[in-house]
């Protein structure tokens, strides 16, 4: 049987010289040249694109065992128009590894996935992006961990409400510690594909000034992925409430994670009664007070 460091080496070549073909010249801003014997682009027009040699790139495709760096495969990425799957499957057969890629820009998370959280009620359920900022949840999230359309965005970061929110250690108490240490080590390994970035440098920074349990846990480069197992808050009206929690990425978003906390018996009616106290999606306290004087 062929060795498996081999075969990834065949499948990238293969996989490649497929990308390649489907290209014409005149889609990247080359001259056609007329006709040629096999379709799209040639070898050496790829490696001019890509900013890397002719020879370099040929080796590639003939799945010798050479050094690749994210540079490198970048380039190569833009040169044949690869789509955000597409790369991401590049990096995994050129480095074993998924691209660094920067912070999206646009936010945007899928109607269905935001639908899919609603769905969940009364369990808890909220999406975090690559820095572990919220950046979508459910309304019974929002009634037990804060208002989090009301807050900043560096408010609705997990490690930073964490580490600097005195409404967090009320709601955790004794099982803080636990909940801190495990976000600290799952923002350490996010770390790891954005060392050096601004933002993150900026707000390492910022909560070793202001955390002295940051500031004494960050050095010892504990790293963790993964949810919490078994989950523990106790809420100021609601009581005590007890979670399993469950994580995933998302297929189509792979820079978003899905967090679920599954409330057992007990919780689940709790939080059935904090969701009926609210009132509907959208009421304001002003409509409740006059549902409840005017009862229908």
């Amino acid at each position: 049987m062929e060795p498996v460091n081999d075969q990834r080496r065949r499948e990238l070549a293969l996989f490649l010289k497929t990308r390649r073909a489907r290209l014409a010249p005149e889609e990247v801003g080359l001259p056609s040249g007329g006709r040629r014997r096999t379709p799209g682009l040639r070898r050496e027009e790829v490696a001019m694109l890509a900013g890397v040699s002719a020879d370099w790139y040929t080796w590639l495709e003939q799945a010798r065992d050479i050094q690749v760096s994210a540079q490198v495969l970048d380039g190569i990425a833009g040169a044949l128009r690869l789509d955000p799957t597409e790369r991401r499957h590049f990096y995994l057969l050129a480095l074993r590894q998924l691209p660094a890629d920067p912070q999206p820009e646009d936010g945007a998370v899928p109607r269905t996935l935001r639908l899919f959280l609603d769905r969940q009620e009364p369990s808890p359920a909220i999406v975090t992006d690559q820095r572990m900022d919220v950046v979508a949840w459910n309304r019974i999230a929002g009634l037990i961990y804060g208002d989090y359309g009301a807050m900043t965005a560096l408010e609705r970061n997990t490690v930073w409400r964490t580490f600097t929110s005195p409404a967090m250690r009320d709601l955790l108490r004794d099982g803080w510690e636990r909940h801190a240490r495990h976000r600290l080590a799952q923002f350490r390994a996010g770390y790891a594909r954005f060392a050096g970035d601004p933002w993150w440098m900026a707000t390492i920074e910022e909560l070793t000034r202001l955390s002295p349990e940051f500031a004494e846990w960050w050095p010892a480069h504990d790293v963790l992925d993964g949810p919490e197992g078994m989950k523990i808050n106790h809420h100021p009206t609601a009581g005590l409430l007890v979670f399993q929690q469950v994580s995933f990425l998302v297929a189509e978003a792979p820079h978003l994670t899905v967090t679920v906390n599954m409330p057992d018996g007990a919780t689940a009616v709790k939080l059935e009664r904090l969701l009926k106290d609210a009132g509907e999606p959208g009421e304001t306290s002003l409509e409740k007070l006059a549902s409840a004087s005017h009862p229908r």
